[in-house]
């Protein structure tokens, strides 16, 4: 009869710490997919500079990054902050129209923050808000005498259409800031430093650029102020024999990997562990004391065994599983695909989706 009570007591116990154990894993997993580990990036910043900086002026700013954020704007010496509209994948736009309140010069500082989740990218615009009759290199700072540019090169595309691809190194001074401009473009991007000394990227040809053959692509490097520039003295149109014949290259389904993550997963503990903890716990309770402080300690004890075989079992679960970002060459847009073991894929290569199949670009 006691024996009876005493299981009784296990199975409530058992039946109330079942849906902690299920909401408790909910919540892990809503945190992890609210935290995973890749974050934005800011690839390019760019105003349409003015000539009068006056109540009713309209500037027009445009920032490249990642696709599917939210972006904003602020101001030195504005009254309010400027929110952006994602236009296209990655490519942000807004204008502020500049009130009588507003105390705006033209080296006031611009921030866009670009947020992703939690996460947020920053960058400051390098540029003046005013026009200037000054290169675009020598509006901000003084050229350096120990800053400059040793050699600027680009790695041609048979085709300048949107989606084909244009490889740009500056070989410059060590622990600077590179970005391009290039005619039929907007806004600039920017070049980050892959080795000392040496920048490099690629840039996607988007739907509304207007590159040519001859386009002029400057590179402009900036630190502590100063700044020096280089116009690149190479056609952006690679020569094509016209004995071969000439393969497409808008690629829906080429990608490059953004980013592999790895994800620790924490296992869930079922009844079976609640259950077996919980009647441990309770005969281990049976043995201390007598009459209802018998009864107590056995509950008291279900509770804790129950608690501590859930525990156990979580942690005999728990394993790992890998995420490989990828962001579509044509598009821009971006897509998750999930792996239980290393797909071995890293940032930066070229790959195919086709079905949710993850292969190597050959």
């Amino acid at each position: 009869m006691h024996f009876r009570k005493l299981l009784q007591a296990v199975f409530a116990t058992a039946v109330a710490l079942g849906p902690v154990a299920l909401g408790g894993a909910a919540v892990q997993a809503q945190q992890y997919q609210n935290n995973r580990a890749y974050g934005p990036a800011i690839s390019g910043f760019n105003v349409e500079e003015v000539r009068r900086l006056v109540p009713g002026v309209e500037l027009h700013f445009d920032l490249y990054g990642s696709p599917g954020g939210s972006a904003t704007l602020r101001i030195d010496g504005a009254t309010r902050n400027l929110n952006l509209t994602e236009v296209e994948p990655g490519q942000y736009t807004g204008t502020y129209t500049i009130g009588s309140r507003d105390r705006i010069r033209a080296d006031s500082s611009v921030t866009a923050n670009l947020r992703l989740g939690n996460q947020v990218a920053t960058n400051l615009l390098r540029e003046s808000l005013l026009q200037s009759n000054a290169p675009r290199g020598e509006r901000r700072g003084q050229l350096a005498a120990n800053l400059a540019i040793q050699r600027f090169e680009v790695e041609a595309s048979p085709d300048l259409g949107p989606g084909n691809e244009l490889r740009f190194t500056v070989f410059a001074t060590p622990g600077a800031r590179v970005e391009l401009a290039i005619t039929g473009a907007r806004g600039v991007f920017f070049l980050p430093e892959v080795r000392p000394g040496e920048y490099d990227a690629v840039y996607t040809i988007r739907n509304a650029d207007r590159i040519n053959r001859d386009s002029r692509v400057t590179a402009t490097i900036r630190a502590n102020g100063r700044t020096a520039t280089s116009v690149l003295g190479r056609p952006l149109l690679a020569a094509t024999r016209t004995t071969e014949p000439r393969q497409a290259r808008y690629c829906t389904n080429c990608a490059t990997v953004e980013a592999v993550n790895v994800i620790e997963v924490s296992g869930n503990g079922n009844y079976l562990g609640t259950v077996g903890g919980a009647v441990v716990g309770g005969l281990l309770g049976n043995q201390i004391g007598s009459g209802s402080g018998r009864t107590a300690a056995s509950v008291a004890g279900a509770v804790a065994g129950g608690l501590a075989g859930r525990n156990i079992e979580r942690n005999m679960k728990r394993g790992e599983r890998y995420e490989v970002v990828v962001r579509y060459t044509t598009s821009g847009a971006t897509q998750t695909l999930q792996f239980e073991n290393d797909p071995g894929f890293r940032q930066g290569d070229r790959v195919r989706v086709n079905n949710g199949v993850l292969a190597r670009d050959q």
